[in-house]
């Protein structure tokens, strides 16, 4: 899954732990009778199936459906100005908004069924913009904010968008490019009431007038019918040079995933998620956005990393969608407190314990381990990980102290979710099993069962935008099924559940869940005469737990004896091939830039059709 492009993380500031000690916590005089009890509910527990989950088959369908069940409840939760409280904004609210844009987008600036761009910040009007267009304004095109300038330009190009939304932060950014985009006919500014003014347009302006049309009578937006199959989502998976892909969803595809996520884990009107991760991505805006709306469930805004404690005490989220580098640093400053309060003895005996405890169905974790809960807002029972593998002892960590803890695996080609850990199932360290109405095999398994992951499932993309040749490549038919080859590697436990060993055969994945395309960087390499062949790989280091991304280059040695003079040491053609690199790295985005450099003497290992074998060439020694 493609996450964020710099997931810093900031200095998070827990308090001192006290902790109870276990002749003070009353919980831990057990009634044996009561564990005989819970023992047996135990068992049952054991052969426990899927939940009904829901049935969706397009997105307006989730939002007609709980916008009158969960008419009055808050929907969303966001704190405008940081000085200001936070603004709880209801499903009935947020419905008539979403009805009003959308008629003045079909009506006012007639772009019904046109590309739309989405660029911004979390926030309400993202939220707004999306299902506007989901439910039948538009088809939807969610940009990275943190894409640089020409980038951005480029993504519009590409997608033939006739209209930008954007949030005020970008609005520097978006008048820059607009003066490139002729054929962009209206750039949409979140929280603005600004009037049509050539092609500016603020959003609160044409929700006002998307309202008195409606309450004249105009029910042109509720009355579009969805076809399940139309293709409404666009999300460029990495950067946008010509070899970046264009995923093409459905509203079946982004429905499906509701559907598989409601049968394998249990909510309630009653929770709260807290938004965390960037909405352009289809992990936050799927399972962060669309499951939770139709459960009817609330949704707090974080208003940055920096923010998330406090954020988390002031709105008691009950579940986290996050990465693993959220989760491990939440681990390290946890136990970092604890263990300077002198406190890390006692709660490793209170996990021992409670462990024990809960083997038989007394579970007291929460009791036990309340100060914990406290600093994470009090009520947080779900922490989901994705985008990324995470050491195992961290997932068992969060059990320990009684967070249910859940894993899922997944491209944006899914729309995510392929795999899921059931909440009635856990099996820390697995990436979880198969979603319902998914398939998962692996292709071609060595002698321990590992092999490329093949997904066959009604979250799989339409196709790539504008390439055939990508789609049939990633994507073949079988008895009437069609399977997507993930390029990750894996194997399935006798249970059903997977587990992630190797990388994507392509795709670097970064510690934050961020996924990098080399094909896009050693593309940007090939402009440059110096270089005659590239391959570029994250490279793993020892004692590093992050990739380091490194270019293996063999150089041009005609060239450059052309350009700077023949007899050239190895050192000079090192830094004549490193300085085209630094030229390459002023074009990408910060995690992508190339930061080692290996110069290659031989050829590289390629297939008949003089495709580079990734997996061979990096089986050699440097």
């Amino acid at each position: 899954m493609r996450i964020l492009k710099d997931f810093k993380i900031p200095n998070f500031k827990f308090p001192k732990f006290h902790m109870k000690e276990l002749s003070e916590i009353d919980e831990m005089k057990i009634d044996y009778e009561q564990v005989k009890k819970a023992e047996e509910l135990q068992k049952k527990k054991k052969t426990r199936k899927n939940y009904e989950g829901t049935s969706y088959n397009t997105i307006k369908e989730i939002f007609v459906n709980s916008s009158k069940e969960y008419a009055d409840r808050t929907f969303l939760l966001e704190k405008f100005n940081p000085k200001e409280n936070w603004t709880e904004i209801t499903y009935n609210q947020f419905k008539n908004e979403v009805i009003s844009f959308g008629t003045a987008l079909i009506r006012k600036l007639n772009l019904k069924d046109n590309r739309i761009v989405i660029i911004g910040e979390n926030t309400y009007h993202w939220y707004l913009s999306y299902m506007t267009l989901l439910c039948g304004a538009g088809i939807a095109v969610p940009v990275d904010k943190e894409l640089p300038e020409n980038e951005i330009e480029n993504v519009i190009k590409r997608a033939k968008a006739s209209a930008v939304i954007f949030s005020t932060k970008k609005a520097d950014v978006i008048k820059k490019v607009a003066e490139n985009l002729p054929d962009v006919k209206y750039f949409i500014q979140m929280n603005s009431d600004q009037e049509i003014e050539g092609k500016f347009v603020g959003l609160d302006y044409l929700i006002e007038e998307g309202k008195l049309l409606v309450n004249s009578g105009d029910n042109s937006f509720m009355g579009i019918e969805i076809d399940p199959e139309e293709f409404k989502v666009l999300i460029f998976t990495s950067g946008t040079t010509s070899n970046a892909k264009g995923v093409m969803l459905s509203n079946r595809n982004l429905a499906q995933n509701v559907n598989a996520a409601t049968a394998y884990v249990k909510l309630t009107p009653d929770d709260r998620l807290m938004s965390i991760l960037p909405l352009h991505h289809t992990y936050e805006s799927s399972i962060g956005f669309l499951l939770p709306f139709a459960i009817g469930c609330s949704v707090s805004v974080c208003q940055g990393l920096k923010h998330i404690v406090p954020d988390l005490q002031e709105t008691k989220p009950t579940a986290l969608l996050t990465v693993p580098l959220l989760v491990e640093n939440l681990y390290r400053k946890i136990n970092a407190n604890i263990k300077k309060s002198k406190k890390d003895g006692l709660v490793n005996s209170m996990i021992h314990l409670t462990n024990a405890l809960k083997t038989v169905g007394v579970d007291i974790k929460r009791k036990v381990f309340n100060e914990i809960y406290e600093n994470l807002g009090g009520r947080l029972r779900i922490i989901v990980s994705a985008a990324a593998p995470i050491d195992a002892k961290i997932g068992k960590w969060v059990e320990d102290i009684g967070i249910l803890f859940l894993q899922g695996y997944g491209l944006t080609e899914t729309a995510p979710i392929a795999a899921l850990t059931p909440d009635f199932e856990p099996k820390v360290g697995s990436a979880g099993k198969a979603v319902v109405g998914a398939k998962l095999r692996i292709d071609n398994p060595n002698e321990n069962g590992e092999g490329e992951i093949l997904i066959s499932s009604k979250t799989l993309m339409i196709g790539y935008y504008e390439d055939e040749e990508a789609t049939k490549d990633a994507i073949f038919e079988e008895n009437g099924e069609r399977w997507f080859h993930s390029g990750d590697v894996g194997y399935l436990d006798n249970d059903g559940f997977l587990y992630i060993t190797g990388r994507s055969k392509n795709v670097i994945v970064t510690q934050n869940g961020k996924n990098i395309y080399p094909e896009e960087i050693e593309l940007l390499l090939s402009k440059h005469n110096e270089i005659k062949e590239c391959m570029v790989y994250g490279k793993e280091v020892k004692g590093e737990k992050e990739l380091i991304i490194t270019a293996r280059v063999i150089p041009n040695y005609e060239e450059i004896e052309e350009k700077y003079g023949k007899d050239l040491d190895e050192d000079a053609v090192y830094k004549i091939i490193w300085d085209k690199i630094k030229e390459v790295n002023k074009q990408l985005t910060s995690y992508k830039a190339i930061k080692k450099l290996e110069i290659k003497h031989d050829e590289f290992v390629k297939t008949t059709t003089m495709k580079i074998k990734r997996f061979e060439e990096l089986k050699k020694q440097n």
